[in-house]
């Protein structure tokens, strides 16, 4: 299951479910929560996030192609061992900003 919180003006995406197609919908209904208050900061807190297939990254590049274009970001913080993989695997970490746990991920949104 995944939840959306806000930490002043950032919204931190959690859950404790694979980011996977089976899970992408329930994500997309969360994110909708993050726009439309100006500027998007989300921060996705992989931390109890055990995998991510395509989907979900695909899910990810979408999610940072949208806040882009409202001149927001997206950031990702305290990805696993196995999800820091595939992020390397695939490359992905060239697009995110990856902080190694939450609060750093969302203090660095008031720097």
């Amino acid at each position: 299951m995944f939840q959306c919180s806000k930490q002043g003006s950032v919204f931190v995406l959690s859950g404790n479910d694979p980011l996977s197609r089976d899970h992408t919908l329930e994500l997309a209904g969360h994110c909708d929560n993050c726009f439309g208050h100006g500027q998007p900061k989300i921060v996705f807190d992989l931390r109890n996030v055990p995998l991510l297939d395509s989907a979900g990254l695909e899910f990810l590049l979408d999610l940072r192609d949208r806040c882009l274009r409202h001149g927001g970001a997206v950031q990702l913080a305290a990805p696993n061992p196995l999800c820091q993989e595939i992020l390397q695997a695939t490359e992905l970490q060239r697009d995110f900003t990856i902080w190694d746990d939450l609060v750093s991920a969302v203090g660095s949104f008031s720097r």
